[in-house]
Order: structure tokens, then sequence, then C-alpha cells
């Protein structure tokens, strides 16, 4: 099994620690396995297997299981055992009430909770209410290229810019990897993915009746990625393609793009105002959780790379742990804000900047923000490596990915 070390290390730093653990993201993005992970790590320091509870509840075994079965169920381990146990919950969602029977297990000091969850339900308001404080969130995403790179078993001796390009066109959802990501497999692979999150994570979760249109405005989306969008944009755009009627409410698209999100299928950056110091309302960006699933839905075309480039900075922004948004200067934007409480860092992204007029104008909107916080363009070309234009950064792209931070 491939390690993930990033998220397994998330784990371990809040092992043993009253608060649950939640982790979160698209389904087949790692989950399960990262549980596994961790179930084998408490085995390597000496934890009793019998001390290590894992429940998957997508097994039909549990399909039928209430929140009060759970709860007696754990809570006579508990009282079994003068040891910790640990609980892995595996799609815990399943079960309705959930969290009456884990936030009453919690109480036991014996309790150290994992649990994961495909939908953004899960820590929906009124959970995050009810468990207020009490549980921290790993938010888990598909492979970056650094990890894609453990997980590929190329032919010959590529180089780091050849596998980049697999990247671009595989993207990182890890069970590709089971078949060394086989050209005949992979839309066959996402296919099935994107129909399990549509079936189990969106339907299943919501009163959704249009389909067609779910599908519809996942394509524009995906179309999209790095475009200001809003919902109006969708809906002139899908009237106009002769797709949807007139009569489609804009509060039904927003619903939608709303269950796409809360499946971590697209993550939204909102627009902030550097000057005035405020976020914006209005044209958003959105990004898909992996650039596999867009090539699926819509075809890899070397005419997107510049928006692909985005996206995947974007996804590893995140994966960094960076809150991100869209920068806005006057009328002049900046790709990405990238904060953690402690830093920030304003990014551009260029497929090349060897133009000189390309490359002033990616300049520009860095140059035009006056504080001292770090400033990159991040590109595909080799020969500005190292290169500091009066404080400004350019680095390439594929170097910044296998950075560590």
């Amino acid at each position: 099994m491939h390690n993930r070390q990033t998220y397994l290390n998330q784990l371990i730093r809040f092992k043993d620690q009253e608060l649950i653990k939640v982790i979160t993201g698209i389904r087949r993005c790692g989950k399960s396995s990262l549980l596994e992970l961790f179930a084998q790590y408490l085995s390597s320091i000496g934890v009793n297997k019998n001390n290590i509870i894992k429940i998957n509840f997508e097994d039909l075994k549990y399909d039928n299981i209430t929140y009060k079965e759970l709860h007696d169920a754990l809570k006579n381990k508990l009282e079994n055992s003068k040891e910790k146990i640990y609980f892995l919950f595996d799609e815990i969602q399943k079960v309705e009430k959930w969290e009456l029977a884990i936030n009453s297990i919690r109480l036991d000091k014996k309790a150290d909770i994992y649990i994961t969850g495909s939908n953004a339900y899960l820590l929906s308001s009124q959970l995050s209410t009810y468990l207020s404080g009490r549980y921290v969130e790993i938010k888990m995403l598909p492979l970056t290229f650094k990890e894609f790179l453990d997980f590929y078993i190329p032919k010959g001796k590529p180089n780091n810019k050849d596998l980049f390009n697999k990247y671009l066109i595989y993207g990182g959802m890890p069970g590709l990897s089971a078949f060394n990501y086989r050209d005949d497999m992979i839309n066959q692979t996402l296919e099935g993915i994107f129909s399990t999150v549509l079936t189990k994570d969106i339907i299943a979760q919501s009163e959704i009746r249009d389909i067609a249109l779910i599908n519809k405005i996942t394509k524009f989306l995906t179309d999209n990625i790095g475009n200001n969008i809003s919902v109006n944009k969708i809906k002139n755009t899908l009237v106009s393609q002769n797709t949807i009627t007139k009569g489609t409410k804009q509060d039904t698209i927003d619903n939608y793009i709303t269950l796409l999100e809360n499946a971590y299928i697209f993550y939204s950056a909102q627009r902030y105002d550097i000057k005035g110091k405020e976020y914006l309302k209005t044209q958003g960006k959105y990004y898909i959780a992996d650039i596999g699933l867009r090539n699926y839905f819509i075809g890899y075309r070397d005419t997107d790379r510049g928006h692909i480039l985005e996206n995947i900075v974007f996804l590893e922004l995140l994966h960094r742990g960076y809150k991100v948004s869209i920068g806005k200067i006057d009328n002049i934007e900046i790709d990405f804000i990238a904060t953690t409480p402690q830093k920030k860092i304003y990014i551009q992204v260029a497929e090349t900047i060897l133009d000189e007029t390309t490359r002033k104008r990616e300049l520009k909107p860095l140059q035009n923000i006056r504080d001292n916080y770090e400033k990159i363009i991040l590109t595909m070309d080799d020969i500005f490596t190292g290169f500091d234009e009066n404080g400004i950064k350019i680095i390439n792209l594929i170097d910044w990915l296998l950075m560590s931070e």
C-alpha cells in the first residue's frame, strides 16, 4: 500500500487527543486507505489489534444499523476494555443520526475516534454546531504531483517534465495506480468514480430530480476552471446553447453547484479586494478536484494548459494547508492569494513568460501590491529558475511542486 505521509502525519499528530478526527474529500481519493495506513501504524507501535475497531459502513451488514445499536455496540467494547480503543469509521454518514452515537462515546476517555465522509453534509452547519470545538477536519485531496511520482511506475527513465505531462492527463486519483495507469482503463475507472459520487454523494443526499441539468452544470464548470463565474453567466450560456430553458431558475443552478461542492468535485475561490481588504460576493472561480476527472468530462486539450496549470497550483496550495482566494487590485487580477495564520503568498501562474510582453503582464499585478509578503510567478520555463525581479521570485512550476514546505 502506498503511503500518504502528509495525511498520515496529521492523524498521528492528533492521536489520543479528545478531538474527533474527521477525514473529508471526494470519493476514492484515498480516505479508506488512509484509515488502513493508520491502523497499520497503530499496530506497529504496539496497539493490540483487538483495540483497533475499523468499520466501513458501506458494507451491507451495517446497512440497517441504527445510531442506538451503534452506540450500544461501541459502549460495550469500551466497558470491556481497560485500554484505549481506536475507532476507525469509514463513510459513517450512512448511519442516520450517527453524530448522537459518536458524541456519546466521545465522552469516554478511552475512546479515540476517526471518521471519514465523502460529502460535506458530514460537517453541515447543524452538525458543526452539535460537535462545536470537538472535532478537527483533515481535508484529503487526490494525489499531488509529488505523490503521483510515488504511485506511477513509468517505462524507461523519463524526466520530470515527461512525468508531469502524464500527470496532466491522468490526474491524481490513487485507484488508477492499481493497473499502472493503463490508457484503456482510465476513462472507465473515472466514469465509475463520478457515477458513484453522483448517486451516493449527491442524489442520495438531496431531492435532486434533474440529473441532466447537474451533468450540464458539471461540464460547464469543468470547461471554465479558472474563469470568473456567476450563476447568471451559467444560465445565460446554457440557454444560448439550447441545453436548458429560460424558465430554469437561478436558485436551482446555485443549489446544484452547492451539491457538487458538497461532494468535493469542485472547490470555489472567492475574490478578495486587496485595497479594500474585503471579500467580494461576485465573480469567483471554480476548480475541479482532479484533472483526470476534468479530462474524462471534456477531453484533454493543449489549448487549456494555462487553466489546467492554474488548477493544479490551486490544489497544491490546498494540500499545503493554505486558504486560497483570487486577488483583485484596482482592475487587475492576481491569480492566487494563499494564506495561513502565519504566512501570505501572492502567486501568478503562466505557462511561459519568455515573451517580454507576457512577462511584463504577469509581473504587473504583483508589482502593484505594496506590502512585503512573498510574491511568486510560477511558469513552465526553465530559463528563469531562481530569477528575482525586484523581490518577485520566478520559479519553475515543476520544481515548486516538488518542493517541501
